[in-house]
């Protein structure tokens, strides 16, 4: 779970999982929190990973990688620390890679039921990058932006070697496919966060737009090295 400055509603969040699952090892990665997140997380039983500084959300997300590889997870789920994910979601990323029908499941606001309301510019945004990354990775996508995923010990291994820090979650996406990872989509609602704020916006939002189709670009005609030998 990466994490930066949601003290306010990251206890809850963990009580939260722990209803849907109490067997779930929780790791918090504080990604250089200038509040009482880590405390707030250890108090109620996390496992916390602090960074010295604030790296940004791919760099936290692939030190919770880092951390499960490490340890030898065999599944990684990632959920935000905000509260915008419902945990009682989880059942529906674990299926399909119990089932072995995907390396990698992603909780999409698009692909069934729900409402997702953002911004008019980051609405657009997704909507772009969904088709961009649709005709790339040669399958239906619907949520490229989505930080609520789980992933088998095959995607475990990739994000924790490669894993994109600036605005991650596109790139990750096709990331995925160059290395003939399977990717599915399952349908979840997203809450309305309840403190703190996003990080994007509007000028951002364009930023993140422009970056993320040069970083496409570019990886299109990266050349990836490395492997993905069984462990």
């Amino acid at each position: 779970m990466p994490a930066y400055n949601e003290a306010a509603c990251i206890g809850s969040v963990i009580e939260e999982i722990r209803a849907v699952d109490p067997d779930l090892e929780i790791v918090v990665i504080d990604d250089g929190s200038t509040d009482a997140t880590a405390p707030v997380a250890a108090r109620q039983g996390a496992e916390v990973v602090r960074l010295p500084y604030n790296l940004g959300i791919g760099g936290a997300v692939q030190t919770g990688y880092q951390y499960a590889r490490a340890h030898g997870f065999d599944i990684a789920i990632q959920i935000d620390g905000d509260g915008q994910h419902d945990p009682t979601d989880l059942p529906k990323l674990l299926e399909p890679i119990l089932r072995r029908e995907a390396d990698l499941v992603v909780g999409s606001r698009f692909a069934g039921f729900g409402e997702y309301r953002g911004s008019f510019l980051r609405r657009i945004g997704i909507h772009i990058f969904a088709r961009v990354v649709s005709v790339i990775a040669r399958q239906r996508v619907t949520d490229t932006t989505s930080g609520f995923r789980a992933a088998n010990r095959r995607a475990i291994r990739l994000f924790a070697a490669d894993y994109p820090h600036d605005y991650p979650e596109v790139e990750a996406t096709v990331l995925v496919h160059r290395h003939k990872l399977t990717m599915v989509e399952v349908p979840v609602a997203m809450r309305t966060r309840t403190s703190g704020r996003s990080s994007i916006n509007a000028f951002r939002s364009v930023y993140y737009m422009v970056k993320v189709m040069l970083a496409l670009f570019v990886g299109i005609f990266r050349r990836y090295a490395t492997p993905l030998h069984e462990e």
